[in-house]
């Protein structure tokens, strides 16, 4: 880890400054001047900070909470990274950072990425590449005015007094403040199917994070005239796909571990059981669980999320967070904050509840050493969407599908489409969950650089890289912690190139900003295009030969090109797949095998390497090492097609996974 002896913290009027090499002078100026003025100190913020200063610019983040680093440090360490090798650029370096900290091993731009670590871990990787670059954070930072000239943003001033001037603004909040302050164009909620053409907006009665046994939604059960429970609505189910107001529900990724040093889950001051008793029949009725998913970050902890249906999420308790004011945001959060509390708290102490379920949940508590000084809880609530700019190009869901490209990609998502439940209703006299909406993607898709920018003649250097001009739907996929990293780093370079030419973000020529975009690593399309002297055959190749029967899927992120194929675990040593490159050049070729890795995979699978002195043969364990390239050594290959990798299936102990292969030709 670089060292971040150098950063301090400063209370300046009002607000916590997290400083490297600034003077304390100009850190207490009444106006602070910056090339970049980022607000939100997100992951998407800090990556845009960065990317600034990393351009030769100076750049501020104004943040109006104690927090940094949003999301990412603040409990979701299993990363929805989707296709995890389309992320790239600093994105990409922050999570090999991440694999250099767990491993101890230095950081280069070929290291391992890591998507699963410990909050504090995330924290001081963050820290770290803060300082490196010189970038101040302000805490505390609440805005209370903004000042234009014309179309343009001149500053920011906070309620302490203190003002931030800039020749470029990134909005990178959750909530998308500053561009309601500047006057842009924003949505909230589900646009109809009809809006943009699409077939999973608006409102969904599906299957997910659904009631498997009937639940009665009454006060006294089965009597309609007692009223409702808590959260339930009363208003009938409009017809799918109808829009609404309606946003998916927040919640709280708690980090949680089973260690003896675990803090218990504590009983809220507040807490009513009555908040609880759905979740009381619905176990009565015959659910045992899981009641929370306990995926493992790092370190014997988790990262801990809704699941089923009645969890974490506190379904319709955030519809008024996206514009309410900073003190209402404060107690929406706190209301969440007791929901989750008490759920935990019943769960493992409710004598009501059965004591299998209590002892299971009662064996977790919070890390003890993550989020001290919030008493083990994350002090980030997961804000899933909010306000959503509107400009002149919505991506939808008909550019997740594939089905529609946009002309200016700034970066690649690969995210399912994938919505929590928006409210609680009654269905023939029982509570149904509606909203949530879980759809794959075929493979990683462009992110237009329109959609991140507003119309010109409501803010000329603005851009928008969280709060992105998406349906909901489309946002669904889009809303990933990398994927805001790839935009932040994508706004700063444009804002950067607009401020060297002296326009507005909007008239900044596309073919200058993919230029240096790519030269800094961003990834603009999928599959990547071949290197000099790379061949990449993926299982879609027409030059790929199979034996017996191969499935396709997409269950297993990291996969190049639209999906993998699998053996089914069945027919061994009948089913085979062989990969046949078309070499352009004879020579020494590094050739090298990618797959998904999961504990159902074969930790024995054959590999024969074809190549000018014959055939070798490796074996490679597919229970690791999954979403990367992995080399099976270097071989004398002729031009043409007489050189291949063949996948074997004999005496095999699990699923074996054909996804691609690669030769790189030796310098």
């Amino acid at each position: 880890m670089p060292s971040i002896s150098r950063r301090t913290l400063l209370r300046v009027g009002g607000a916590t400054v997290v400083a490297n090499g600034f003077a304390r002078q100009m850190l207490a100026a009444p106006v602070v001047s910056a090339d970049l003025v980022v607000y939100g100190a997100t992951s998407g913020g800090l990556v845009a900070a960065i990317q600034a200063r990393r351009m030769g610019r100076t750049a501020v983040v104004l943040e109006p909470s104690a927090h940094l680093g949003g999301l990412t440090t603040g409990g979701l360490g299993q990363t929805d990274s989707g296709v995890a090798a389309s992320i790239k650029g600093i994105a990409g370096e922050f999570y090999r950072r991440i694999h250099g900290v767990y491993a101890g091993t230095p950081v280069t731009p070929t290291s391992p990425a890591r998507f699963t670590f410990e909050p504090h871990v995330a924290r001081a990787v963050f820290d770290a590449m803060l300082a490196e670059a010189d970038v101040p954070v302000y805490f505390g930072l609440r805005l209370a005015s903004v000042a234009k000239s014309g179309n343009r943003l001149v500053e920011v001033v906070g309620t302490n007094g203190q003002a931030f001037r800039g020749g470029m603004f990134v909005d990178a909040s959750y909530e998308g403040d500053l561009m309601d302050r500047a006057g842009v164009a924003w949505t909230v909620g589900r646009e109809s199917n009809a809006t943009y053409g699409e077939t999973i907006n608006g409102v969904q009665l599906r299957s997910g994070h659904q009631f498997n046994f009937p639940v009665s939604p009454y006060v006294v059960a089965g009597n309609p005239s007692s009223g409702l429970l808590p959260g339930i609505s009363g208003t009938p189910v409009a017809p799918g796909g109808s829009g609404d107001g309606l946003i998916q529900a927040y919640n709280y990724r708690m980090c949680l571990t089973q260690a003896s040093s675990r803090i218990p889950f504590p009983r809220p001051a507040a807490y009513d059981p009555v908040a609880y008793e759905l979740l009381l029949r619905y176990i009565q009725a015959g659910w045992n669980g899981p009641f929370f998913t306990t995926h493992g970050v790092g370190g014997g902890k988790t990262d801990s999320n809704n699941n089923g249906a009645v969890s974490t999420d506190f379904i319709g308790g955030n519809y008024a967070y996206p514009t309410a004011s900073y003190s209402a945001r404060e107690s929406i959060a706190a209301a969440h904050l007791a929901y989750q509390q008490g759920l935990m708290w019943f769960l493992a102490n409710d004598p009501r509840v059965p004591a299998p379920i209590r002892a299971a949940t009662a064996s977790w508590g919070l890390a003890a050493d993550e989020f001290t000084a919030t008493g083990g809880w994350p002090p980030q609530l997961y804000v899933r969407e909010a306000r959503r700019l509107l400009s002149s190009y919505v991506m939808t869901e008909r550019e997740c599908r594939g089905q529609s490209s946009a002309p200016d990609p700034v970066g690649l998502a690969s995210y399912t489409m994938d919505s929590h439940n928006c409210q609680r209703v009654v269905v023939g006299g029982v509570v149904r969950n509606e909203g949530d909406v879980q759809v794959g993607v075929p493979g990683p898709y462009g992110i237009s650089y329109r959609s991140i920018v507003p119309v010109e003649a409501q803010c000329a250097n603005l851009l928008v890289p969280v709060c992105l001009s998406a349906s909901h739907i489309a946002y669904g996929s889009i809303r990933m912690e990398p994927v805001f990293m790839i935009l932040g780093q994508s706004a700063a370079t444009a804002a950067v190139l607009a401020l060297a030419a002296s326009s507005s973000v909007q008239q900044v020529p596309y073919a200058t900003l993919r230029a240096r975009l790519l030269a800094d690593g961003q990834l603009l399309q999928w599959p990547p295009p071949a290197g000099p002297g790379e061949v990449i055959v993926d299982s879609h190749d027409p030059s790929v030969t199979r034996a017996g029967t191969w499935v396709s899927s997409t269950s297993i992120g990291g996969y190049w090109g639209t999906d993998y194929e699998h053996d089914g675990n069945t027919a061994k040593g009948v089913n085979r797949l062989r990969f046949r490159p078309n070499l352009p050049t004879a020579g020494t070729y590094a050739v090298y095998l990618r797959w998904t890795a999961d504990p159902n995979r074969a930790s024995n699978v054959p590999i024969d390497i074809v190549h000018n002195g014959g055939v070798t043969t490796r074996v490679v364990d597919q229970r690791g090492s999954g979403g990367q390239w992995v080399s099976l050594g270097s071989y004398a290959c002729a031009a043409g097609t007489t050189a291949s990798v063949l996948i074997r299936t004999e005496n095999t102990n699990g699923y074996v996974i054909a996804d691609a292969a690669r030769w790189v030709l030796s310098a």
